[in-house]
C-alpha cells in the first residue's frame, strides 16, 4: 500500500508537469494560427479567444493520452535508472504488480477522455464552426477591417474601406476594384450601406462617387460619375447552411447516419480512450533501461510508437470515411495488435534469462560490433 501511494503520487505530480507542457505548447501553436486567420480576415477578431478555446478542447483528449502514456514511461524509467526495478526483482515482485497502480492513476484520465471523445468534442466543433459560419455569412462590405485592403469571397473583388459606423451596415470612403470577365473596374464613393432587394439580393448602395471601366488612355476607358450606384454582392441563398460536419455532431446523431465519413467518425472517438488504455500498459515493460546508459533512445521510440499507432488509427479511419472498409472489421485491428505488443513486451521483461530479452540482445550486438573492429 505504502508503494502504490508513492507511486500515485509520483505519477500525478509528473502527470501535471508534463500537461501543463503539452498544453502550453498546443496553446502557443493555436494563438498563432488563429491570430494568423483574424489578421488574414478568415475569423472575426472578436472570436478569437472563443476559437482559442474551442480548438483547446478539440486537442485535450489527445494531450490526456500523451500525458498518461509520457508520465507512466518517466516514472518508470527512473526506477530503471536508480535501481529500484532491481530491488522490487530481488524481492521476488514481478513487474506486472505495477499494471493495478498504474490503471488507478490512469482511470480518470481515461474516463475524461471519453467524455472529452464523445460529448465535448463534438460539441466544440459546433461552435466553431457555427463562430466561423457566422463571419462567412457577413457581406462582404461589412467583413473588410477600416485601412486594409479585403478579398470578397469569390475573390473576384477587392474591398478598402477607410471607416464603419457602429452598426457595421454603413461604411465611409469605398473603394472597390472589380474584376469581371477579364476587364477591370474601380469604384470610388464617399460612404454606401448594404441593402436587400425583395427577391433577396443583396447590394453595396454607394453615393456621391465615381466609377472607371476599363484601361486609361485605352479606347474603351470610362469614367462615370453618379448619385447613387448600388452593387451586386451576393443573394439570400449563398448563406444557406449547409450539411454539418461529423465532426460537429453529438452521439446519437452520428449512429443515426448511415454514411461513410459519420462511421469513420464514430471509430476516431471510440479508438482515443482504447489508445489511452494500451499506451499506459505498453510504457510499463518500454520503460526498460540500462542503469548506466542514458533514457533518451527509449522516449524517443516510445513516441514513435504513439506516433504510428495514432496514424495507423487515422489510416482505418480514412479506409471508413472512404467506404473501403466497414467499421465492424476496422475499429479492432489495431488496437488487437498494440495489445499483443503489450504482451509480448511482459514476457520478455519477465523472462529475463531468455536469450531474447533486450538486454542480452543488446550485449550480444555490442559484442558482434566489437569483434568486427578488432578483426
Amino acid at each position: 500500500m505504502i508503494f502504490q501511494r508513492a507511486l500515485r503520487r509520483e505519477l500525478m505530480s509528473t502527470a501535471g508537469a508534463v500537461f501543463t507542457t503539452l498544453f502550453t505548447i498546443t496553446l502557443t501553436v493555436m494563438l498563432i494560427k488563429i491570430l494568423g486567420q483574424a489578421a488574414g480576415g478568415q475569423v472575426g477578431s472578436q472570436d478569437v479567444l472563443a476559437l482559442i478555446g474551442f480548438q483547446s478542447l478539440n486537442y485535450m483528449p489527445v494531450i490526456l493520452i500523451l500525458t498518461g502514456f509520457i508520465s507512466v514511461l518517466l516514472v518508470m524509467t527512473r526506477s530503471y535508472q536508480d535501481s529500484e526495478i532491481v530491488v522490487w526483482f530481488a524481492c521476488g515482485l514481478s513487474l506486472t504488480r505495477w499494471i493495478s497502480p498504474v490503471l488507478r492513476f490512469g482511470w480518470p484520465i481515461i474516463l475524461l477522455t471519453a467524455v472529452l471523445s464523445f460529448v465535448v468534442t463534438p460539441w466544440a466543433n459546433q461552435q466553431s464552426s457555427e463562430f466561423r459560419e457566422r463571419f462567412e455569412k457577413r457581406e462582404d462590405i461589412a467583413r473588410v477591417s477600416p485601412g486594409k485592403f479585403q478579398e470578397s469571397a469569390s475573390a473576384n473583388r477587392i474591398f478598402f474601406v477607410e471607416g464603419i459606423s457602429g452598426d457595421a451596415s454603413k461604411v465611409k470612403n469605398i473603394f472597390v476594384n472589380t474584376i469581371s470577365e477579364g476587364k477591370n473596374s474601380i469604384v470610388v464613393a464617399k460612404e454606401g450601406e448594404m441593402q436587400v432587394d425583395k427577391d433577396g439580393e443583396k447590394f453595396v448602395v454607394m453615393s456621391q462617387g465615381r466609377r472607371y471601366d476599363g484601361t486609361p488612355s485605352q479606347p474603351d476607358f470610362q469614367m462615370v460619375e453618379f448619385e447613387k450606384y448600388g452593387l451586386l454582392v451576393g443573394n439570400q441563398s449563398q448563406s444557406a447552411a449547409g450539411d454539418k460536419s461529423a465532426r460537429a455532431l453529438q452521439l446519437n446523431e452520428l449512429l443515426a447516419k448511415n454514411d461513410g465519413f459519420a462511421r469513420g467518425e464514430l471509430l476516431w472517438r471510440l479508438a482515443l480512450p482504447l489508445m489511452g488504455v494500451m499506451l499506459m500498459l505498453l510504457a510499463i515493460p518500454l520503460s526498460f533501461v540500462n542503469p548506466r546508459a542514458g533514457r533518451s533512445i527509449g522516449l524517443l521510440v516510445a513516441l514513435l510508437l504513439f506516433v504510428v499507432y495514432s496514424n495507423t488509427v487515422s489510416v482505418f479511419q480514412a479506409s471508413v470515411a472512404q467506404e473501403r472498409m466497414s467499421f465492424m472489421l476496422a475499429w479492432w485491428p489495431v488496437h488487437l495488435m498494440v495489445g499483443l505488443l503489450v504482451f509480448a513486451l511482459f514476457a520478455l521483461r519477465l523472462n529475463i534469462n531468455s536469450r531474447y530479452h533486450p538486454g542480452v540482445l543488446w550485449s550480444a550486438l555490442r559484442r558482434a560490433i566489437s569483434f568486427k573492429r578488432q578483426a
